[in-house]
This record gives structure tokens, sequence and C-alpha cells, in this order.
């Protein structure tokens, strides 16, 4: 375990690290043009794939800062209902826990659903609600009831686009090791 997050600061440190995750900040944004805005609660984005090949190659520490990085740029060049400080924590999390479910570790369908559950239930469901009612002065009760159905129904969906996407990475990367 020691010299799991011994590799995993060691990234940080490395020049074509933290190219890479800059890269995949830089994607993020372009991602973020194809969020499907469903109202002004609801929105299905692909940004977070950016930060589960971050956490794939370069490990929860690189993949969480990244994902904070990502955030601030997505902000800078598309400002919308201002910045809110807890979305850069909820991605930082999530590319935390892309981290550590998939760095130096071998993509498997249970992995992968379980790394969903945890995103969809703990920061989708638990953290947004809580941060958008902090924001708009909504019960939070309304929050959680108005994203439930929305992010039940993408489990499977976010499941299967990034079970494919982590496959592709596993056998066409190479990760650091």
């Amino acid at each position: 375990m020691k010299e799991y997050w011994r590799s995993a600061a060691k990234e940080l440190r490395t020049l074509k690290s933290v190219t890479g995750a800059a890269l995949m900040c830089a994607l993020s944004p372009v991602l973020d043009l194809f969020t499907i805005v469903i109202n002004q609660f609801l929105r299905i984005s692909f940004t977070s794939l950016t930060h589960a090949v971050n956490g794939f190659m370069y490990g929860p520490l690189l993949a969480c800062l990244a994902g904070g990085v990502a955030d601030i740029v997505k902000y800078m060049l598309k400002p919308v209902d201002g910045f809110f400080i807890g979305f850069t924590v909820n991605e930082m999390l999530v590319g935390l826990l892309y981290g550590l479910f998939f760095y130096k570790k071998k993509i498997t369908l249970p992995r992968v659903i379980a790394v969903r559950l945890i995103v969809t239930f703990g920061i989708n469901l638990t953290l947004t609600p809580l941060w958008l009612s902090i924001m708009y002065g909504n019960a939070y009760k309304f929050m959680v009831a108005t994203r439930i159905i929305k992010n039940v129904i993408l489990i499977p969906i976010d499941v299967f686009i990034l079970y494919n996407l982590m496959k592709f990475c596993e056998k066409h990367l190479k990760r650091n090791n």
C-alpha cells in the first residue's frame, strides 16, 4: 500500500504525467461543450471521462488536482451560474475516486460499477444537491428528488461508456508502472 501511494505521488513530479494530465484538463472544457442541459438543475456531462483517464494513467493524487484545475478552467472559459468552490471539490473527489479504483489496477466491470455507484450516490446525489441548495436556497430534499431519477437512469449508460473507455485505455495506453 505504501508503494502505491509513493508511485501516485511520483506522478506529480513526472513531466510526462503532468503534461498528460494537463492535456486531459484541456479536453475537459471541450467535452463540456457537449453537455446536455435539461434544466437549471439537471445536466448530462461527459467531462468526468477525462478524470477517469487521469485516474487510470496518473493515479488518485494527480487526478484529484487535475479535476480541480479542469473545473476552474471550464468556469473561466464558460462562466455559467457563478463560481462555487463546492463543484470544484466534487470534480477533485471524482478524480480521486477514479484514481483509487483504476490506477495500477485491472479494469473489471464490478470495479467500474462500484466507482460509478459511489460517484452517483456520494457526489451527484449528496454533495451536488447540497451545493445547489446553498446556492439557490432550495430545500435539499427537493434538490435530491429532482436529480434522483436522472441519476438512476444514467447509471447503466455511464457504466457502459466508462467501462468501454477504461478497457480501451487498458489495451492501448501505456501506464507509468
